[in-house]
């Protein structure tokens, strides 16, 4: 296939991804820098980490921000503080998924006891206290080999780095890239051949043997009979039917709606393997680089900001086949809505799947495709939650004038039934 080799040629060229990198170059300390917003509780910084690994972080205010790495002195502490001994709007560390808060405030040297992922965030148990940015610099000075990786270094065979982050071939990265290109022309041609259909929701979610980037195997949604709550079902009657870029261009269509703390969002989308979306797009090319030295997949691709409620979107999230992530991915945003249901915070998504490339109809660059058939990533969220046992309830709701046909704020074309799902976690 002529045209996946020019893309795989066109994605070597344009990441300049580095290959096979000598034992030599693995062994020195690196120095990364960051910016941390305070609107995100904890942002990935894409660093795995080695026992005995030791890290020198240091932060201060970013460039106009009015909030202090230390913390808001006065602040209101609220009981679900992250570190409850730290000053609240505090930078903090966490060097695994789901471990302990450590107190950074404006420098801190920490070490890994144990293989870790290291995370920065910032000590707010809701609203933090400041909106603003860190800007944080890591050094990561890597402990000494152990003594089992020095014993097979002498061993013929063994590489002497395998305790190390070992570094991606390039057979192995082409490999990548040739199932992103193909990925990509299933987008835009159907099947990876030029010509054919395009692909259609359905098969976004049969399964992964079904369409490389497709989200989990399909999972038959077990969806209440019953009716929803008429309260719930009044307010959703209220909601907007479809958000809108910053120009007022109404886009993509409210398709699902989840009931459940922001605590309980983030640990289940976090079980059904939701990543949460970089914010900055200068880093999220550096991000990119530094995760494929670390022999990592960058999965966190950067999206656009949309409104709902007149302001952007508090969280996005995606999914999608390593590398491919470039050009394919399931992904939605997500709002706070100013409503709860029986005392519950209840939040209002857009979701749609990237399939490939066009042509943005209001300025004529190229932005993503979304695959027309919407309702598959309806189903594609829900079932996600669903299989990873974090739905406790799914309900399917058409509201008054539902959205059937319509375009994007780019201009790109879709279709639904008009129905919302309705999502309870536990």
């Amino acid at each position: 296939m002529k045209s996946a080799s020019l893309l795989v040629s066109l994605l070597l060229l344009n990441f300049n991804f580095p290959l096979a990198t000598p034992a030599s170059a693995q062994t020195g300390a690196r120095d990364l820098s960051y910016t941390i917003s305070t609107s995100q509780p904890w942002t990935d910084t894409g660093v795995d980490l080695l026992p005995g690994d030791s890290l020198m972080i240091s932060a201060s205010a970013a460039s106009g921000s009015g909030c202090d790495p230390k913390g808001v002195s006065g602040a209101a502490r609220s009981a679900n503080l992250p570190a409850a001994d730290a000053a609240p709007g505090a930078l903090l560390a966490r060097l695994e998924n789901q471990g302990s808060a450590i107190e950074v405030g404006s420098s801190k040297e920490v070490r890994a006891d144990t293989a870790g992922h290291l995370f920065l965030g910032v000590n707010a148990g809701g609203t933090p206290p400041c909106a603003g940015s860190f800007a944080v610099k890591v050094r990561i000075t890597p402990g000494p080999a152990p003594a089992s990786a020095a014993a097979r270094s002498a061993t013929p065979g063994n590489n002497a780095a395998s305790e190390q982050s070992s570094r991606p071939t390039a057979d192995e990265v082409k490999k990548k890239l040739a199932n992103a290109a193909q990925v990509w022309l299933q987008g835009q041609f159907g099947s990876g051949q030029p010509g054919e259909a395009s692909t259609s929701s359905t098969s976004a979610v049969a399964g992964n043997d079904a369409n490389p980037g497709s989200a989990p195997a399909a999972v038959a949604l077990e969806v209440s009979k019953d009716k929803l709550d008429p309260a719930l079902s009044k307010d959703i009657d209220g909601l907007p039917r479809r958000v809108n870029d910053e120009f007022n261009n109404l886009g993509d269509m409210v398709n699902f709606v989840m009931v459940g703390s922001k605590e309980q969002i983030q640990s289940s989308l976090e079980a059904a393997t939701w990543h949460v979306a970089d914010t900055n797009t200068t880093e999220s090319a550096l991000k990119a680089v530094i995760e494929t030295y670390q022999n990592k997949d960058y999965m966190s691709m950067p999206m656009s900001q949309l409104r709902l409620f007149g302001r952007v979107q508090d969280y996005g999230y995606e999914m999608a086949e390593p590398y491919a992530v470039v050009a394919s991915r399931h992904h939605f945003r997500i709002w706070k809505a100013p409503f709860t249901w029986n005392g519950q915070t209840v939040w209002v998504g857009a979701g749609t799947h990237d399939i490939g490339f066009e042509k943005d109809q209001r300025n004529g660059k190229v932005t993503h495709k979304i695959d027309p058939a919407v309702d598959g990533e309806r189903e594609n969220i829900a079932a996600s939650l669903q299989k990873a046992g974090k739905a406790k309830s799914l309900y399917y709701y058409l509201p008054p004038d539902p959205v059937q046909e319509a375009r994007n704020a780019t201009g790109g074309g879709y279709h639904s039934d008009g129905r919302i799902i309705v999502i309870m976690l536990k």
